[in-house]
């Protein structure tokens, strides 16, 4: 039952209306890196606590064995952005929420600010009702795994990118190589 709930509430996150707050330029934003599966259950734990936040859905079909039903995930999944001061005792807060685990940061310094900009751009791609997704890094030699279909577990090199979401996969076999086209949605990084 609770999760039909956290769902229910994540639909509005997707709303233009109920995204965070636009003053980016009066705090920065950081990414908290959460428990897998727990993208919901952090977000609303840190709205709960007062803590600005912001969690990037998008639409994508699932299949199960006897339908197709369009679902929210999170754009990046096991992610979350938070809007804080750089210091004080908010971080703790943060880091105190349900299935937070850490901030993202470099080396063992402190938390590694997001540019605002990349915060805006990100809110503006969302709202624009534009169907986005999130991809590995797949030019041309990059080595990806095929992860649904018949071909699945499949290793090959990207050979050609036909459009934005269709790319062409070299499978070696026999000392001869077979290509496939198949959808982005279908890759992984190897």
């Amino acid at each position: 039952m609770e999760h039909n709930a956290t769902m229910q509430r994540s639909a509005a996150t997707a709303s233009p209306s109920a995204l965070a707050p636009m003053n980016a330029g009066s705090l920065p934003w950081y990414v908290v890196y959460v428990k897998s599966r727990h993208e919901f259950i952090a977000y609303d734990d840190l709205q709960r606590r007062g803590i600005v936040a912001f969690l990037p859905l998008v639409m994508k079909c699932s299949q199960w064995k006897d339908r197709k039903k369009r679902v929210e995930f999170p754009l990046f999944p096991g992610y979350v952005f938070v809007q804080l001061p750089p210091q004080g005792g908010t971080q703790l807060t943060v880091l105190q929420a349900r299935g937070v685990v850490a901030f993202i940061a470099f080396g063992r310094g402190a938390p590694a600010p997001v540019e605002p900009e990349e915060i805006k751009s990100l809110r503006l791609m969302i709202e624009s009702g534009k169907e986005i997704d999130l991809y590995p890094d797949m030019k041309t030699g990059t080595r990806v795994r095929i992860k649904n279909g018949p071909l699945q577990n499949a290793e090959g090199i990207v050979c050609k990118r036909e459009h934005e979401y269709t790319f062409h996969v070299n499978i070696e076999l026999l000392g001869r190589s077979v290509a496939v086209a198949i959808s982005a949605q279908d890759l992984e990084a190897a």
